[in-house]
C-alpha cells in the first residue's frame, strides 16, 4: 500500500491549507460585515473571505500534488 503522504512536509502543507480554508469559512460564517455600514466594505470582506478559501484550496492541491 502506498503512503498517501510520502513526505512529512506534504502532510504539514495539507494541514496548513485546511486551516486556511477553515479560517475563510469561519470568516463567512462569522458575518463580519454585520458591523459595517458600507456596501463597499461588505463586498470586499466577502471577496476576501472567498479568496482565502480559494488560496487555501490551491495551497492544499499544490502541496499534495508536488
Amino acid at each position: 500500500m502506498d503512503d498517501v503522504f510520502a513526505d512529512s512536509l506534504n502532510l504539514y502543507g495539507v494541514l496548513v491549507a485546511a486551516f486556511v480554508v477553515l479560517v475563510g469559512l469561519g470568516t463567512l460564517v462569522g458575518m463580519p460585515w454585520q458591523y459595517s455600514n458600507s456596501a463597499t466594505v461588505t463586498v470586499l470582506q466577502v471577496v476576501g473571505a472567498l479568496a482565502t478559501i480559494a488560496i487555501g484550496a490551491g495551497l492544499g492541491w499544490l502541496a499534495h500534488t508536488q
